[in-house]
């Protein structure tokens, strides 16, 4: 995917910061997809500081156009969405003001609570489109700034050291989805 983003960007540089600010608004809506392949491509297009500095403008447009279009979209839904399943993100149904933005805040700091997950619970609740910018916002600087770390990482392996680390992510996702499938 990362390749094919990159065509995209070589083929059309003058609109290439266009084409990344809509695909991770894209990226931002669907909700399920990892936002690492477009942090890639941006980091080997654009350099490290250009490269981050769009990957954070799209993330946070990309969280602020999904919160509007959930809110919008999703509110006569939210009676049938089970809270159980993330009870630390569907206190977000309830809070607002400086809790609200706290709890945004942490989750976003969290790796393992999926982004739209948040963006959704969020939208839902009584929390304002400003609170939640401002809140979602600051909480992805530290996660883009690892996910820039590793990409820098990552790109400087030698072929052997990307084999290790496929296997390795092989491994990972057997093994989650192995306790996945058990419960």
């Amino acid at each position: 995917m990362n390749d094919t983003i990159l065509w995209f960007f070589d083929e059309y540089s003058s609109v290439s910061v266009f084409i990344s600010l809509f695909i991770s608004i894209l990226i931002s809506i669907v909700g399920i997809v990892p936002s690492f392949f477009i942090t890639a491509a941006n980091i080997t297009f654009f350099g490290i500081w250009y490269g981050l500095l769009f990957s954070f403008l799209g993330e946070a447009l990309g969280a602020i156009v999904s919160f509007i279009l959930y809110r919008k979209g999703f509110k006569r839904f939210s009676q049938n969405i089970d809270s159980t399943k993330f009870p630390q993100v569907a206190k977000l149904l309830k809070v607002d003001g400086m809790e609200a933005f706290q709890l945004i805040l942490a989750l976003r700091l969290f790796p393992f609570v999926p982004s739209g997950t948040i963006t959704i619970f969020a939208a839902l609740g009584k929390v304002s489109l400003p609170l939640f910018t401002l809140a979602s916002t600051v909480g992805k600087i530290p996660a883009l700034i690892i996910e820039a770390y590793s990409v820098v990482q990552i790109n400087e392996f030698d072929w052997e050291g990307k084999l290790l680390l496929t296997l390795i992510s092989l491994y990972l996702l057997i093994t989650v989805l192995k306790k996945i499938r058990k419960q």
